[in-house]
């Protein structure tokens, strides 16, 4: 399946990760223009948008962003991802000066404890009916 253009960016997220769904349903409250669409990594739909862009369908560790047909991953999805919400956190696109990879040390970090402090579920989350078309399905 041939990916189409749209005029939203969507956010690739660990469907099994607590502090993953906590993320998106915080994005949804700050994203009142709804530019930001959903999918779990663990979906086929998921695994098929990031096999068609060259990445490994089996790295859950860590947040992409799909814009503008380019990925971001870790600190830089983040980041960007704030840029599109509410003030004040667009403010938090400020660290994107910070070089890269002392950035994603810290998100490395986060990440590969995020099981142990915020827990997960053994399915993915399901988005109620007022939200379910910011999910992308398979």
């Amino acid at each position: 399946m041939e990916l189409e253009q749209t005029p939203y960016s969507t956010v690739l997220f660990d469907g099994k990760c607590n502090l993953c769904n906590g993320s998106v349903k915080f994005i949804i409250r700050h994203d009142p223009g709804k530019r930001f669409r959903f999918v779990s990594l663990q979906s086929d739909r998921g695994r098929e948008i990031v096999e068609q862009h060259g990445r490994d369908p089996g790295d859950v560790d860590t947040i992409l962003l799909l814009q503008n047909d380019r990925f971001y991953d870790r600190s830089s999805a983040a980041l960007r991802v704030a840029r599109g919400l509410t003030f004040p956190w667009p403010l938090l696109s400020a660290f994107l000066l910070i070089p890269t990879p002392l950035r994603d040390l810290v998100y490395r970090w986060i990440a590969a404890n995020r099981y142990r402090w915020f827990g997960k579920t053994e399915a993915c989350m399901m988005p109620t009916a007022d939200i379910r078309s910011r999910f992308l399905t398979d």
